[in-house]
């Protein structure tokens, strides 16, 4: 029987947490979007 190569278990071992982290970056990308656009709202307001 052959055992599972290293590369293979490193990969499974990083490719979860990457995964997870690149899913929140684009769900909060979305946000700091939208945070971006209600502050320079709030900045041109405040001017007027």
């Amino acid at each position: 029987m052959e055992t599972i190569p290293d590369w293979a278990i490193i990969a499974g071992n990083v490719g979860f947490p990457v995964l997870v982290a690149f899913y929140l970056l684009t769900r909060f990308e979305k946000r700091i979007e939208n945070l971006t656009r209600a502050i320079e709202n709030l900045q041109s307001r405040m001017k007027q």
